[in-house]
């Protein structure tokens, strides 16, 4: 079944958290943050000089450059506060918080696509905010508040990117335009603080883990590019949560992650409303 792309594509990107949570020893997260879209960068570039030559090259500005440089500044202030959450927290809250971008987008439609947004909604947006609650614990003196809050960002800019990624759908434009544009601001931004601080100078006897990185990110990104073209809508975005799940197993697996009840009990409310939200949301752009 199509819809099932979307597991796949949950298991990639727990793997590209993974990834980074190790390069994180060598790197900077703004440098992993340029090796990931830097590697995304190249496929699309490859397959526009493939289908395209010289003319493919040209159609990627378009008639709605602006739009798409916009959502890439968003998109890669999402994917920089996602991966530096990564480096202070628990993979699995971090994916966590990142996955709360469908409470933020039910919040931010009727100011930002004039979309109004009914009572579930609303009471999904306030189970997940429950949910995220039970996950920092800022009433305990041992919770990193401020990388929790690191990470909810990167949930709220997630969200308004898909903002950003709705209007750009109701102007027609391609999808592999959009992906460009966000790999080729996302590498410039990564390139720019990563300069700011220091690059690592060792590239060489790491290359294999940023090949490995740039790889489960782009896989993932093309399974569910599939899923979502071929699915079913409601499943896939349900499905799209096992990244979640995937990367809480992975957490205990991997780093012996000793996550406490209250957590688990917090990732599974925020999971359950993300996905009401995400059904709520896709119901709601099919009715507008």
């Amino acid at each position: 079944m199509s819809s099932a792309w979307m597991l796949v594509a949950g298991m990639s990107f727990a793997l590209m958290g993974v990834w980074v949570k190790y390069a994180a020893q060598w790197f900077s997260s703004q440098e992993l943050v340029f090796y990931r879209s830097a590697f995304g960068l190249l496929v699309v570039l490859s397959g526009l000089a493939v289908h395209g030559g010289l003319k493919g090259m040209r159609g990627v500005f378009g008639p709605h450059l602006g739009l798409h440089l916009r959502r890439g500044l968003v998109g890669f202030a999402a994917l920089a506060t996602f991966f530096h959450s990564l480096t202070l927290l628990p993979m699995s809250v971090a994916v966590t918080l990142n996955y709360t971008s469908p409470l933020f987008l039910a919040l931010l439609m009727p100011f930002t696509l004039k979309e109004p947004i009914g009572p579930a909604q609303y009471a999904a947006v306030g189970l997940g905010f429950l949910g995220v609650a039970l996950l920092l614990r800022p009433w305990e003196a041992e919770g990193d508040l401020v990388a929790g809050l690191i990470g909810l960002t990167s949930g709220f800019l997630a969200g308004l990117a898909y903002v950003h990624v709705r209007a750009l759908g109701r102007l027609n434009e391609p999808e592999w335009r959009t992906v460009f544009w966000f790999a080729a601001v996302s590498s410039l931004g990564g390139a720019l603080f990563a300069s700011l601080r220091g690059w690592q100078p060792e590239v060489l006897p790491h290359a294999d883990l940023l090949l490995v990185l740039g790889l489960t990110a782009t896989l993932g990104q093309l399974a569910m590019t599939r899923a979502y073209r071929k699915g079913q809508t409601a499943v896939v975005a349900a499905f799209s949560f096992s990244t979640v799940v995937f990367g809480s197993l992975l957490d205990v697996l991997i780093w012996n992650e000793a996550i406490p009840a209250t957590a688990w009990a917090g990732i599974t409310i925020t999971v359950v409303a993300g996905i009401w939200a995400a059904i709520l949301n896709m119901r709601m752009e099919k009715t507008t």
